[in-house]
């Protein structure tokens, strides 16, 4: 068995400083789970407001499904450029991120509903 050298189990600790490909890809990877981990977080605040209303949990549930399909799709297609590539977990980590932060407004923004707004979903 060929074990990689040891500079390849090191993970980039400050992002900011992140020297090789592989710890810049890792910090991308990263940063996606992270906003990832908030976008679940306020799924699930959201998800728990229609307690008692399982036709309304049904139709955010299948939303949430068809927003990640059209993400990973999405960022798959924005991606294919690289793939194969260094790059192309940056450039797909990056895209997920970025998709991720732009649903997680959306669903954030259900939250500061105003009464009697008809087109928010949420009481």
């Amino acid at each position: 068995m060929v074990l990689p050298p040891p500079k390849a189990f090191a993970t980039a600790k400050n992002c900011e400083n992140a020297a090789t490909q592989a710890e810049i890809n890792e910090c991308a990877g990263k940063a996606f789970k992270d906003a990832d981990a908030r976008l679940n977080a306020v799924y699930n605040d959201l998800l728990g407001r229609f307690k008692g209303d399982a036709d309304r949990q049904k139709l955010l549930i299948s939303a949430q499904r068809a927003w990640i399909t059209l993400r990973d799709a999405d960022c798959a297609f924005i991606a294919s450029g690289v793939e194969g590539g260094s790059l192309y977990p940056t450039i797909l980590s990056d895209c997920l991120k970025d998709e991720t932060h732009m649903r997680l407004d959306t669903l954030q923004r259900m939250f500061d509903c105003r009464e009697g707004d008809l087109t928010c979903p949420v009481p």
